[in-house]
């Protein structure tokens, strides 16, 4: 929808693109603004909140590269509140894992730790929408395997349904972040994985997908019947093998 409405109130000081943005970031978090949401145009902005358009230009930049807004370019387009916090976190997750050159080891070792803590909270806090998108989710990777293609991005996701299922958003934003480093190693050090292999398709990366899912399926079970012990160690065997693998790719 479109914000028609006066929300903007004159600003005058030195750092006026800051105060701006902070304006209309308050307004995200506190829900007058949603995703989907249009912004006035540069000129109706620069004329509720009194300064230039060069001010609002920035403001609008900074708000971009953090996440809160994509700016549509055409007649139609303009600054639109968009949800894509998250995914700007994860590229700076990324950033860092790539210029502190983290190891896999660590990687893993720090997976292993956080993701057998998403656990416990799932068996406490889960509901039954969450198990029902985790079966969901390892039915789509069953059948895709099915046509001879591997799951991993079912596979991926498999893990950010745990951390939703804790009913905690920080676990959604730390695993979220490190499944992004996972999806990109993977795709970076594999880019040919789908096309490789005999004519079956039954390549590496079609087994190990198969073997992945199998894993989820075997946690989810331990879930259900809130057995944290064998979750955590089915857990810790699964993603101590996808460590091994992003090391034995990494060599």
């Amino acid at each position: 929808m479109n914000v028609k409405k006066e929300l903007f109130s004159p600003i005058k000081s030195k750092r006026t693109f800051e105060q701006v943005s902070g304006k209309i970031k308050t307004l995200i978090f506190d829900g007058v603004l949603k995703p989907g949401d249009r912004l006035p145009s540069e000129i109706e902005l620069a004329r509720q909140f009194m300064v230039s358009r060069q001010t609002i230009r920035e403001a609008l930049r900074i708000l971009e590269l953090s996440g809160f807004i994509n700016v549509q370019k055409g007649g139609s387009g303009g600054p639109l509140i968009k949800d894509t916090i998250l995914n700007t976190i994860n590229n700076l997750f990324l950033d860092a894992f790539r210029l502190e050159k983290i190891t896999a080891a660590e990687l893993t070792f720090a997976r292993i730790e956080i993701e057998k803590l998403v656990l416990y909270h799932v068996i406490d806090n889960a509901e039954a929408s969450d198990i029902q998108a985790l079966q969901q989710n390892i039915q789509k990777a069953k059948l895709k395997i099915e046509s001879n293609a591997i799951s991993a991005d079912e596979n991926i996701e498999f893990h950010n349904l745990l951390a939703k299922a804790t009913k905690n958003p920080v676990f959604e934003i730390v695993v979220g972040s490190i499944e992004a480093v996972v999806r990109d190693l993977l795709t970076r050090l594999t880019p040919d994985i789908e096309t490789s292999g005999d004519s079956t398709g039954y390549n590496e990366g079609m087994l190990k997908s198969k073997n992945a899912v199998s894993d989820h399926e075997a946690i989810l079970n331990a879930i259900l019947n809130k057995n944290r012990e064998k979750a955590c160690l089915l857990l810790e065997q699964h993603l101590r093998e996808v460590g091994e693998r992003l090391q034995s790719l990494m060599d």
